[in-house]
């Protein structure tokens, strides 16, 4: 029993560490996306607004709104858990960790539940700050829990497999600017899918970041570019395919271990 509660106190410490190191750069972690969604929100909102529709009776305000908080939501669950990881590595205090008495898994569930706390935390002040400008009806509470949870542990998870691949900042950088923001920007943060010419809107069933804002959209309006079910299905799906992929690299030590 007193061992089982050690290994928990490990898992909980590594977890607080997490979690302090991007609350001491508040400003830098949780105020900077707020005003970059902020921005996005009055430039979008203030030259499409009246001009386009993408649901009936939702006006264009609204409907951005959840893409955005979806949006960053994600990147940010990414950014806390890959910076981590290759902050570690690059100042070489990853060996002080690797030295403790933590099962990969443990090491998985501290770093994933601070990606997640700082996702869904960021995701959250966007949408207080949102409530200002438009009122938003919510449909469904479930789905929008749902997939604000299962978004920030998908990222999360990419995270740690990218932090782990890189070996230098500059990776890193571009991992997030030639994947991460790709993805996020062309998975109808901005606008409906079938929007889009046939080729482009099959292009975008492909990703998975559309599933996710997809399916989190529908939580507010009960309407979506396709089922939510489907959404959750793909999404799961994704998640459980990385997660195993990180803990297989987590298991066996891959750039990690020297």
């Amino acid at each position: 029993m007193s061992l089982i509660n050690a290994s928990n106190r490990g898992t909980y410490t590594l977890f607080k560490k997490e979690i302090l190191r991007f609350w001491r750069v508040a400003f830098q972690t949780m105020a900077s996306p707020v005003l970059t969604a902020l921005l996005y929100l009055l430039i979008f909102s203030h030259v499409l607004e009246g001009k386009v529709q993408v649901y009936e009776s939702v006006p264009y305000t609204a409907f951005l709104i959840p893409g955005l908080i979806m949006m960053s939501l994600l990147q940010n669950a990414f950014a806390n858990s890959s910076s981590s990881l290759i902050q570690s590595k690059v100042m070489g205090n990853i060996v002080f960790i690797l030295l403790t008495p933590l099962s990969y898994l443990q090491f998985y569930i501290a770093l994933l539940g601070a990606a997640m706390v700082r996702g869904l935390f960021v995701g959250l002040a966007i949408y207080l700050v949102a409530l200002f400008f438009v009122s938003l009806h919510i449909a469904h509470l479930g789905w929008i829990l749902t997939f604000a949870i299962l978004g920030s542990a998908l990222l999360g998870t990419f995270g740690i497999i990218a932090g782990i691949w890189a070996d230098k900042f500059d990776q890193m950088a571009a991992f997030q600017n030639f994947v991460i923001m790709p993805l996020t920007f062309l998975s109808g943060v901005f606008y409906s899918i079938h929007s889009l010419p046939m080729f482009w809107q099959t292009v975008s069933k492909f990703n998975p970041f559309f599933y996710m804002i997809d399916g989190f959209r529908y939580g507010f309006f009960g309407k979506g570019d396709v089922s939510p079910w489907l959404s959750l299905a793909v999404v799961v799906t994704f998640l459980f395919a990385l997660a195993w992929v990180c803990l297989k690299m987590l298991k066996s030590g891959y750039k990690l271990r020297a």
